[in-house]
Order: C-alpha cells, then sequence, then structure tokens
C-alpha cells in the first residue's frame, strides 16, 4: 500500500474526538495527514469542543484540547493530496463561508478523490452544492441541509454507531461512529490493515 496525503479541514471548535482520532488513526497506519485552518499556520492551534450525548434534547459542549495544526493553510495546493476529511463540530458552520474552502471541497469532489465527513462536516459539503444525488449521513440537525442541498439524508442509528458510504464520500452521525467510519475511509483509500 502506498501511503495517501491526505488534508483535514479544522477550525476553532471543531469537535475534539472528530479531529484528534481519525488524524492519529490516519498516521497511526502509514498515512500523511496535514490538518490546516483559514487564516493560520503550521504549529498555531485551535480551540476544540467535546460533544457528549447526556440525555438533552441536544449534545452537551465542554472545552476540548487545542489541537496543533501542522501545515499552513495558505501553502496548500488541494491538487497534492489524494483524500480529504472533514470533522464536525461547530468549525463546519463558518469554515462554509470561507470561499477557498468551498474551492478545496468543489476539487476533491470534481476529481472523485474520496471525502470523508462525520457530524456536522456535511455542513460545508451542501455549502459546496456536491450532495446532489448522494446518500449521507450527519448529525440529525444537520439532515435538513443535505436534503436541501440535494443529497439524500441516511439517518443516524439509535447509537449513533453507523457510517455510509456513496462512492468515495464517506459519512457518519457523530464520533461514536469512528470505527465504521474509519474502517470505511481506510477501504475507500485502498488501504490494507491485517490482522
Amino acid at each position: 500500500m502506498a501511503a495517501k496525503k491526505i488534508l483535514m479541514l479544522v477550525g476553532d471548535f471543531v469537535e475534539d474526538y472528530e479531529a484528534m482520532v481519525p488524524f492519529q488513526m490516519l498516521l497511526m497506519v502509514g498515512h500523511q495527514v496535514d490538518a490546516v485552518c483559514p487564516g493560520k499556520k503550521a504549529g498555531e492551534t485551535v480551540a476544540t469542543a467535546i460533544h457528549d450525548f447526556e440525555g438533552h434534547q441536544t449534545y452537551s459542549e465542554k472545552p476540548g484540547h487545542n489541537f496543533a495544526l501542522n501545515c499552513t493553510f495558505a501553502d496548500i495546493q488541494e491538487s497534492d493530496y489524494d483524500a480529504l476529511i472533514i470533522p464536525g463540530g461547530r468549525a463546519p458552520e463558518y469554515l462554509r463561508l470561507d470561499e477557498r474552502v468551498i474551492e478545496i471541497v468543489k476539487h476533491f469532489h470534481s476529481t472523485d478523490k474520496p471525502i470523508a465527513a462525520v457530524c456536522h462536516g456535511p455542513q460545508i459539503l451542501a455549502a459546496a452544492g456536491v450532495l446532489t444525488g448522494k446518500h449521507c449521513s450527519c448529525y440529525p440537525a444537520v439532515s435538513a441541509e443535505v436534503t436541501l442541498s440535494g443529497g439524500t439524508y441516511v439517518p443516524a442509528s439509535a447509537t449513533f454507531d453507523n457510517a455510509h458510504v456513496d462512492g468515495n464520500l464517506v459519512t457518519a452521525p457523530a464520533w461514536p461512529a469512528h470505527p465504521a467510519w474509519i474502517r470505511s475511509f481506510l477501504e475507500v483509500l485502498g488501504t490494507k490493515i491485517e490482522l
């Protein structure tokens, strides 16, 4: 297996687990992961948030860790990357307003490169207009955006641990889906893990 070069789009208040866990797991299997944030440089950090399901009508939010960026957003060329990963949290709601972020997403879609998005990450996909005709899972509160942008919403399981694959698009409703989501993303990338 050849190592892949993967771009991860993050921003302040990205969901802690949804950024850190895939970043570390993809590195663990030998891929290169460049984590970037608009307006920030390598070595700077983004604040993360920890979202949990504690029996309320929606998730709760607590401060997370600082997540270090290892690449400068202004320096990236999306054509240099094999795949894109978009974590959730609150970051997607403002990242989707950045024209450069939208250009990047459109590049991965138009070149049929793998894209993985979780939780609120599909907000960026909807804003980029790349969900038409696609089946996409996401946090339930984002389902209207998926539908309104021409996609078909794939509901979360009762335990939020399901992932969905539609071609090169791998989506999931929230961090409890990490095992299924990352396993599916690795399969789409062609990454073989042998026991």
